[in-house]
């Protein structure tokens, strides 16, 4: 699978995690509606978000998106193979993906994990601090 499979890494899709980050708007790029996408989603959490569905994917850590060269990283998604059969049935195009994608990162162990802590600590501390008004 893999031997015949590199070269046609480039046939596959390709998914930027700012198509589904709900921090962009439509122009910076993203490709779903607010309420569905998810915050800031990384090209990890996108890989293990394919593998939990069974589908082929590829990171490209060393692949920025065009828009903003700032966020780098992109996922390539083999959808359907050769001959034109799905690898997931449940997952017949790009939208569809991208939507499943949405749904599975906010449950991804390492963010279940990152964010509890954090959103407890920085409740209290995110208002205090420096931060009124700027001097002119």
């Amino acid at each position: 699978m893999m031997d015949g499979g590199v070269p046609n890494i480039k046939k596959w899709v390709v998914l930027y995690p700012v198509y589904i980050n709900s921090k962009k708007t439509i122009a910076e790029g993203r490709r779903i509606s607010v309420e569905k996408a998810c915050e800031n989603p990384t090209c990890v959490e996108i890989g293990d978000c394919c593998s939990h569905l069974k589908l082929p994917f590829a990171i490209e850590i060393d692949k920025a998106y065009p828009r903003d060269f700032m966020q780098v990283g992109r996922v390539r998604v083999l959808l359907k193979r050769e001959d034109g059969s799905l690898c997931n049935p449940a997952v017949p195009s790009r939208k569809q993906l991208m939507l499943h994608i949405t749904e599975l990162v906010p449950r991804h162990p390492g963010r279940t994990k990152k964010q509890e802590p954090a959103s407890t600590s920085n409740a209290a501390t995110s208002k205090s601090g420096k931060g009124g008004k700027k001097k002119r």
